[in-house]
């Protein structure tokens, strides 16, 4: 093996490159003048402090010349992630250069791709799980939400003043979302667009029957916590069904996540137990077809498994 094909050379290589393009981003003056420098008293960012906002800059860009800056925000806003989406995008990238170089030295440029790709992969599940897991439990804490709701109606609270109260009981995520539906209110917001958008923001179609509740009680009048009762009990229903249908679909799940992981960590073994072994699928066309394949077959796979445990009522 000669000394340039070696991962510690190529690792080296690479952090040169790195460097020198980090290094010449941040010394590109900026066709406008930063922000640090029209405040009085502020010290001036240093080099990473430039090299940050150049990036985060033009990735913002790049988000907004698409027309994915709101979307992606929605949903780093759904898995309660609060951070913009360019520096959340900035350190994705920095953790799948991490994973490329661990990978690399590991398994060389072939693991350094294989790594980048699960890191990559790690962090669309991680914002996708931690959404899904809000949203659950979002969903979960609805019922105790009505109760709460419809007895400070009951009690003579006005709608808001209810809300209030329940935000100040309830736990997360809960409370969140009825402080926003508060504080949205408080400047100038309709209570129902405030509603609707909390159940379009969360994706809950029980949290939409609240909003249409709400919205029909402001307008035809009534007794909204009767109405709320009745909503109550529907939801709490439906939450029954919906915790029979997850632990019937728990095994499928574990089995899935199992058979979708095991390629990827017996991969791993062989390129640290024996890599010379592993190597011959990078030393020749046919190695590269057929990793190919097991890759569109695995999408396949995963594709054709959600699908098999994912169940709609």
């Amino acid at each position: 093996m000669s000394a340039m094909s070696s991962p510690l050379v190529q690792m080296a290589v690479l952090a040169l490159l790195l460097a020198g393009g980090s290094a010449v981003w941040a010394m590109v003056p900026s066709r406008s003048v930063p922000l640090y420098r029209r405040r009085h008293g502020v010290q001036s960012v240093g080099f990473l402090g430039r090299s940050a906002e150049k990036s985060t800059a033009a990735i913002a860009g790049v988000l907004n010349r698409r027309g994915q800056s709101e979307r992606f925000a929605n949903k780093l806003d759904r898995a309660g992630i609060r951070q913009d989406p360019a520096d959340f995008l900035l350190l994705v990238g920095a953790g799948i250069i991490a994973c490329f170089a661990a990978g690399a030295v590991i398994g060389g440029i072939f693991g350094g791709v294989l790594m980048a790709f699960v890191g990559a992969v790690g962090a669309y599940f991680y914002v996708a799980l931690k959404a899904d897991r809000r949203k659950s439990d979002f969903a979960d804490q609805l019922d105790d939400l009505l109760q709460l709701l419809a007895s400070n109606l009951r009690a003579g609270h006005s709608v808001q003043q209810a809300m209030v109260s329940v935000a100040a009981e309830l736990d997360e995520p809960g409370a969140t979302e009825v402080t926003r539906i508060v504080n949205q209110v408080r400047v100038g917001r309709d209570l129902g667009e405030a509603v609707e958008a909390a159940a379009e923001r969360m994706d809950s179609d029980d949290f939409r029957w609240v909003a249409q509740a709400i919205a029909i009680h402001r307008q035809v009048g009534g007794n909204l916590a009767e109405v709320l009762d009745g909503v109550s009990g529907t939801i709490r229903e439906r939450g029954q069904i919906r915790r029979q249908v997850k632990a019937l679909a728990a095994e499928g799940k574990m089995s899935a996540i199992i058979l979708l992981a095991l390629p990827f960590v017996v991969l791993l073994a062989l390129m640290v137990l024996n890599p010379t072994y592993i190597g011959s699928l990078t030393s020749h066309v046919l190695g590269y077809i057929l990793i190919a394949t097991g890759a569109v077959l695995m999408t396949i796979g995963a594709l054709w498994l959600r699908k098999a445990i994912e169940v709609k009522f």
